[in-house]
């Protein structure tokens, strides 16, 4: 790999601070946008990125890291690739090399969280458990700093005593880090409200630059001098961002709230609040008509790719001889919440004594859509269309299968007692939701049941 030979300058910047949930792609980026002169990403574990893979996505323009799970870990793009730290949990020297050289070659920096306070960082040995173990930090950043070709960075909290501090930042310092940022009381809460606040606290605090957390949360026009956009058009930055990107749309929605806060009961909160896909939040702030465009030019550079690398887009590697196919999307909001597709045809199944619907999908290499197909009776049912999830891909697939048997699909207006009745299974809850099940890899075949397993997303806000 040719290493990039970006070299990034801590002196005198403001900075978009390391906050969970928050320093996603599109906030990074609509950071950069109102004046931040570097951009953290948020804390990811070493153990998670070291399970990633690496991925070109020519759709988006993005460098992606894919977990075995499908989720994208991290996402970045070359408009900030000068500007962009990554921060990372760790409490293991060569583990934190192994991640750095994973993503050195699109980021400007590598930083080391020792100052994140919550419980699912220190339980590892991680975040401000390392303050305790001087010998441990000196290991991970001195390993960091001969390893990598970025400049290395650590975020630490102020310790009970001056001089306890003082001694760990001069043995951090002797390992031949760029920069030390320290967490003490912060101050986005109570002090930073306007850019000029920013000048000031870095003053009154004699530091060289200053990171801001919560106030560029609330409003990332902070870092423009010229003054506070208005929120109503900051958000609705964001949300470009956000669809041009494909950012998941939970995540679209926490930054959202984050935005509205005291709002968050206004009308266009309450539509917010229950918005359930990327396209909803548009319609909620007046982009539905952005989002189709958007998604439009999207399926159309696809299509030039397809155009291009056709082998890179054939379907299953199987005899399709005998599957039936139509061009079928799904369409969360023509469904009632406790009724989906898949779940129409498992009751069917059993009333008829017919064995389960088995979902064989695959996905696609070279823009990571999924394809699925449903065998039911020992017949085989797909879409022609492929979709950005397993999930999606296996409702389309039952409805090739309903619609072919002249089924009832559990539409809106459609009369389904026997499942109306019925509680809806976790696996369908969320059709647009976080790929939480295991999914195949490339190229390979998959098929049910998946397990439903936790998300780093459900962690709280830490400005670390």
């Amino acid at each position: 790999m040719i290493v990039n030979s970006l070299s990034l300058c801590y002196h005198n910047k403001i900075i978009l601070a390391p906050m969970v949930r928050v320093g996603t792609l599109p906030m990074r980026l609509l950071a950069l946008d109102y004046g931040a002169d570097i951009v953290y990403c948020e804390e990811l574990i070493d153990l998670k990125m070291l399970q990633c893979k690496r991925v070109v996505n020519e759709v988006l323009g993005t460098v992606d890291f894919v977990a075995p799970d499908d989720r994208v870990v991290f996402r970045t793009c070359k408009r900030e690739q000068s500007r962009v730290v990554f921060q990372m949990g760790t409490s293991d020297a060569e583990r934190a090399l192994a991640v750095a050289r994973l993503v050195e070659n699109d980021v400007a920096g590598i930083d080391v969280n020792m100052g994140c306070p919550k419980e699912y960082s220190t339980k590892g040995g991680m975040g401000a458990a390392l303050l305790s173990d001087p010998d441990k930090i000196e290991k991970i950043l001195s390993t960091l700093v001969k390893g990598t070709h970025r400049p290395v960075t650590c975020k630490i909290r102020i310790l009970p005593s001056l001089e306890d501090t003082l001694k760990l930042v001069k043995r951090i310092e002797s390992t031949g880090i760029s920069a030390i940022a320290v967490h003490g009381s912060g101050g986005s809460h109570d002090h930073i409200q306007k850019h000029l606040d920013i000048e000031a606290f870095r003053q009154a605090t004699a530091a060289s630059s200053v990171m801001v957390a919560r106030a560029a949360m609330w409003n990332p026009s902070i870092f423009l001098k010229d003054g506070l956009r208005p929120l109503e058009e900051v958000m609705q930055k964001y949300i470009r961002y956000a669809v041009q990107y494909d950012n998941h749309y939970t995540n679209t929605k926490y930054c959202l709230c984050q935005m509205l806060r005291e709002q968050l009961e206004s009308p266009q909160g309450r539509l917010l609040h229950a918005a359930q896909s990327s396209q909803e939040i548009c319609e909620a702030f007046g982009l539905g008509v952005f989002y189709e465009e958007t998604v439009r030019e999207l399926d159309a550079r696809r299509a030039d790719l397809l155009a291009k690398t056709p082998e890179a887009f054939e379907d299953p590697a199987e005899d399709t001889s005998g599957i039936i196919k139509m061009a079928i999307r799904f369409d969360r909001r023509a469904y009632p919440p406790q009724i989906t597709p898949k779940m129409c045809l498992l009751e069917w199944c059993r009333r008829e004594k017919l064995p389960q619907p088995v979902y064989e999908t695959v996905q696609r290499p070279i823009d990571r859509m999924f394809c699925s197909v449903v065998i039911v009776a020992e017949k085989k049912y797909q879409s022609t269309l492929w979709d950005k999830s397993k999930k999606l891909a296996e409702q389309t697939a039952a409805i090739v299968c309903l619609r072919s048997q002249g089924l009832p699909e559990g539409r809106l207006g459609e009369e389904s007692p026997s499942l109306n009745k019925r509680k809806r299974e976790a696996p369908d809850q969320d059709p647009g939701g976080p790929r939480v099940q295991k999914p195949a890899l490339a190229g390979e075949i998959c098929k049910k049941p998946f397990v439903t397993l936790g998300s780093s997303e459900e962690k709280l806000l830490e400005g670390c």
